[in-house]
């Protein structure tokens, strides 16, 4: 095999020529919409477990430096430009509140994010200061090439395809940001390549590790590029090669195939939006109690039993049993956890993971009500179709059958509930982020061709409205 026929040439091509005025509008509004809910979320990331103590981890590495630190959002700390890469990246996933892109079971925008924005906002990684459409367009291309690489995929997941695939669009992103051309962003994403991991097993035991290997990912590309900019020359055959990312991370795949959709198929206008803080796999379930609850007016008191049959892939994420003592990243993730608080609040929010939720008897109780059982479908990377039944006290059973689940782009959330959706989370920060810096991002992202440094967004995401 031939370097110039290896994949990556064409996902790195596409980074590199793409002009924001040759993307089509609705995936100029996709690209807004996931910006500010990213960002968004990315706040309300500050309030989790582990930012503090990973914000002191860091700190040892240099800090208030002239040259080399960018900030944590919300609260506006400094770090050495790549840890605060990872931690901004770690913010963005830490709720799993962030978006997906549920055909590639991939989330594109949270190592890019955390790593594009932690780089923009460092003075002298880039020559100058990036516009906002500079921001958006290396942003749309980056989650082409992070989807596109999980669309490819015809196995089911051994690694974690948001760090790994996530981590070869952000390093094709800074890389773009950066002015290199189609030979120079191969070899960002060859650097990348090199540093790259992401286990699944931090997602089967829920350990707060699964939203860190995001940020090792955002700072691995951070290093990636600049590695590039400075002559860097990695291997060429990254993606098909025999130790290439799709022999050694995935399997079956057609990636050859999705090359040639670049520029034509725009993988943000596919990605999903996440209503409730929980993995993706959770929302079917909690949609299809709730459509029944509104539908029904059933209580809590009135549930004998709970059944659901999921894709296997659905399964495999989230059908780990509720249990005592479990950690917010584990009730994340389990489907029994989650409809049960589902059940109980009408509806899932950040205030479901804290402790007291978590030893909370009552839905510890529920959750043992709830059965999640593997339907036919024979697609790996499948989320949907799903049917969700509730057995009632008095035998009667409630079901409804689910093929676009709530927030995917076949069943969006409304303008209103995004905008819902960032308010609340942006009131969530520690420490308090103003509520008015949240509307004018709102109004900043949705002018974002106008705006001339995107730094002024991500003062607007401090506590002290970016002032030192």
């Amino acid at each position: 095999m031939s370097a110039e026929k290896d994949a990556v040439w064409a996902f790195a091509d596409h980074a590199a020529s793409l002009k924001y005025e040759d993307i089509p509008a609705d995936a100029i509004k996709a690209g807004k919409t996931f910006l500010l809910d990213s960002m968004g979320v990315g706040v309300v990331g500050s309030a989790a477990p582990w930012v503090d103590e990973l914000w002191s981890s860091q700190a040892a590495f240099g800090v208030d430096t002239a040259r080399g630190s960018a900030r944590v959002l919300a609260s506006g700390r400094k770090l050495a430009l790549p840890s605060a890469a990872l931690a901004n990246a770690f913010q963005i996933h830490n709720s799993e509140f962030d978006c997906v892109h549920e055909p590639a079971v991939v989330h594109p925008m949270a190592v890019l994010l955390g790593a594009m924005l932690s780089a923009a906002d460092c003075d002298g990684y880039f020559e100058s200061q990036i516009s906002g459409k500079a921001l958006l367009t290396a942003l749309i291309a980056g989650v082409d090439i992070a989807a596109g690489l999980g669309v490819a995929s015809n196995a089911p997941l051994k690694f974690f395809r948001p760090s790994t695939a996530g981590g070869f669009g952000a390093a094709a992103a800074l890389a773009r940001m950066k002015g290199m051309d189609t030979g120079g962003i191969v070899n960002s994403m060859s650097t990348a390549y090199a540093q790259m991991g992401g286990t699944m097993q931090a997602h089967t035991e829920g350990s707060m590790l699964l939203a860190m290997q995001v940020g090792f990912n955002a700072r691995n590309a951070i290093v990636a590029a600049e590695m590039a900019a400075h002559g860097a020359d990695g291997p060429k055959n990254i993606l098909e090669g025999p130790f290439g990312y799709f022999a050694l991370f995935e399997g079956d795949h057609d990636v050859g195939a999705v090359a040639k959709t670049l520029g034509k198929t725009w993988r943000i206008t596919e990605v999903a939006h996440k209503p409730f803080p929980s993995g993706r796999a959770t929302h079917g379930l909690v949609d299809g109690v709730l459509q029944l609850k509104k539908k029904h007016g059933f209580h809590e008191r009135d549930v004998a039993r709970v059944e659901s049959h999921v894709p296997s892939l659905t399964h495999r994420l989230i059908g780990r049993p509720s249990k005592a003592g479990m950690t917010p990243g584990y009730a994340r993730l389990s489907g029994q956890y989650v409809v049960a608080s589902a059940i109980l609040g009408d509806g899932v929010g950040v205030e479901d993971f804290k402790p007291d939720a978590l030893m909370d008897a009552r839905r510890l109780a529920l959750a043992a009500m709830v059965h999640i059982d593997i339907n036919d479908n024979p697609d790996p990377n499948a989320l949907a179709p799903l049917r969700v039944a509730i057995i009632l006290q008095n035998g009667q059973r409630l079901e409804i059958d689910l093929d676009k689940v709530y927030g995917a782009p076949a069943n969006p959330m409304t303008h209103e509930a995004h905008l819902a959706k960032f308010r609340k989370n942006f009131a969530s920060a520690i420490p308090v982020v103003p509520a008015a810096q949240g509307e004018a991002l709102i109004a900043a992202i949705d002018d974002i061709e106008n705006v001339k440094d995107v730094r002024t967004l991500i003062d607007l995401c401090m506590a002290n409205g970016g002032k030192a």
